[in-house]
């Protein structure tokens, strides 16, 4: 079957968007039985108390989970995949240096996707031509099967550092990453230092990053029906360009909070320069330390709330209803994995979780944000997926960072910026083609008096649609 890709203006779709295997043809029950079987066959064998099952369990289950990740990216078909690759050798996409990796890796046999980006790391492999051209083409010659070292990643970092989140290690997190300089990610952010999801206004207008993050920005602002004099608070900041527009164009007293000390005075001294002193601030501080004394009519957090950790996810939006007036609406932009997932989409999770945001978790699906935000007592109003948004945004922020691209190089070395390479390149097809996307919720406390009313708009008329 041919495929003729479509063509917009303001994103550019996949020439190849092939399928790979999909949890569709991944049987959970078969997995279940051997994971609760194992255990049971060898408390049996070993004559061992019944209560040693559980001691049992925990280590034949993580590898039984393993091994059936492992075998089933290895060796299970392509779900329904109806695109036909290019069939190129793996030489007209890179250049091996390696001789060990080069031995074993050429002509049509394809290299995992973590071996690859490893060795690229590591100078080992250099992408011949543009990485993000090359990536539209990463079916042809990349194999989207788990190694061991992402399972040791996995138990040994991932795990602990994603559940446990304490005070030292979010600031840790927090500040080495968003404390590098302002300059490397200006790089790539553009002179608004938005480092979140852009809004696409027209498909077929070119629209510039710019336009994407003011689109965004004014978004939001008329979701959570901003007023003038209204107190706000934007948890997890960033740079404080939400709490300034918001604070400029619609006349609220935002205030925003980071743990990272550059977001905190970069976002001040901008405020400063715009006369803005008096009407927004950012302060730096852990999300648990806001005074709880204050409520606010509006809330915001946007792509914060993926630092929180799993564990403590419920706790933080109850803390946030009750900073929250009862009349007032919370709204959260915060990223997730599909659910109906393909084994590329959990090893670009691995990496993200590993080079890129450590310690944040954006693996979770739609339906398991509703219902943490449901349980801590929030009624959702509305809720949007802005994956393809993402992407747009993201292709922008490549384009600025390919530019700028020697400048940075020369000044934080060639390992981190081959990481940003990847990182930029894969993540605007990984949202584009729905592996990971973005939601945005708009929530309100689940109160018999809340005035639902007052929140009904042209969303819900489709005479107003275009």
């Amino acid at each position: 079957m041919s495929f003729k890709p479509t063509t917009w203006a303001n994103i550019k779709n996949a020439p190849f968007p092939a399928e790979g295997a999909s949890n569709q043809g991944f049987d959970n029950r078969i997995l279940f039985a051997f994971m609760f079987g194992v255990p049971l066959y060898l408390t049996r064998l070993l004559h061992l108390p019944w209560w040693l099952y559980f001691v049992v369990f925990v280590p034949c289950a993580f590898a039984i989970l393993a091994t059936a990740l492992l075998l089933y990216s290895m060796f299970a078909p392509a779900y329904r995949n109806k695109i036909k690759l290019p069939g190129k050798p793996l030489e007209e996409y890179m250049i091996i240096h390696d001789p060990a990796l080069k031995a074993q890796y050429h002509g049509h046999k394809k290299i995992p996707m973590e071996t690859f980006f490893e060795a690229y790391f590591a100078g080992k492999i250099d992408i011949k031509g543009d990485t993000l051209e090359v990536f539209e083409q990463r079916h042809d010659w990349a194999a989207f099967q788990f190694t061991m070292g992402q399972f040791k990643f996995f138990l040994s970092e991932w795990l602990p550092l994603t559940f446990w989140h304490s005070r030292d290690q979010d600031k840790s997190q927090v500040r080495e990453h968003y404390d590098r300089g302002d300059d490397f990610y200006e790089a790539f952010l553009g002179p608004l230092m938005v480092y979140t999801s852009g809004i696409i206004s027209d498909p077929t207008k070119r629209e510039t990053l710019e336009e994407l993050q003011t689109n965004k920005m004014r978004l939001i602002c008329e979701k959570m029906h901003m007023k003038a004099g209204e107190e706000h608070l934007d948890i997890g900041c960033g740079w404080g360009t939400l709490t300034g527009y918001a604070a400029k164009e619609y006349g609220t007293n935002s205030t925003g909070v980071s743990l990272s000390r550059n977001q905190v005075e970069y976002g001040n001294k901008k405020f400063n320069d715009q006369g803005l002193q008096n009407s927004a601030s950012l302060k730096c501080m852990d999300y648990r330390d806001i005074p709880s004394d204050k409520k606010y009519k509006k809330i915001t957090c946007v792509e914060m709330a993926e630092h929180v950790g799993v564990r403590r996810f419920n706790t933080f939006l109850t803390e946030v209803r009750e900073l929250l007036d009862d009349d007032g609406l919370f709204f959260m932009q915060v990223a997730g994995l599909r659910a109906s997932w393909q084994p590329e989409d959990m090893i670009w999770g691995l990496f993200m979780a590993r080079y890129i945001f450590p310690g944040a978790d954006a693996s979770t699906p739609l339906w398991w944000y509703t219902y943490q935000l449901e349980s801590a007592g929030f009624e959702v109003n509305h809720v949007d997926t802005v994956g393809v948004h993402y992407s747009a945004t993201l292709e922008r922020w490549y384009l600025n960072w390919v530019q700028n691209r020697d400048e940075i190089r020369a000044k934080y070395g060639d390992k981190i910026t081959r990481v940003w390479d990847i990182f930029l390149a894969w993540s605007t097809i990984i949202s584009r083609q729905g592996s990971a996307t973005c939601y945005q919720f708009v929530a309100n406390k689940n109160r018999n008096g809340f005035d639902r009313a007052a929140l009904i708009n042209q969303r819900t008329n489709p005479l107003a649609w275009k």
